[in-house]
């Protein structure tokens, strides 16, 4: 089972990737842009598996690349407290 055949393991491996980051020095910036990136990249090459990534991928797809960055920064808030570390 992947990781993005269920909501809340999703979010879950994003936050243990966000800390990691975090832990690594990375700042809110760098974070923003990589969630961006990955996002974009999930939009354009990965079917969603779920509700919410379906949502999620349906509002990138009409959004313009500044909404699409407020969405990847709304990510970042989201996933800040889930993860297993």
């Amino acid at each position: 089972m992947s990781v993005l055949d269920n909501w809340g393991q999703w979010k879950d491996y994003l936050g243990d990737r966000l800390h990691s980051a975090q832990k690594e020095g990375m700042g809110s910036q760098v974070l923003s842009d990589l969630a961006y990136q990955v996002g974009d990249y999930l939009a354009k090459n990965v079917d969603p598996q779920n509700e919410q990534e379906r949502v999620l991928a349906d509002l990138w797809s009409v959004a313009s690349p500044e909404e699409q960055h407020a969405i990847a920064s709304m990510m970042v808030k989201l996933v800040q407290n889930d993860g297993t570390q």
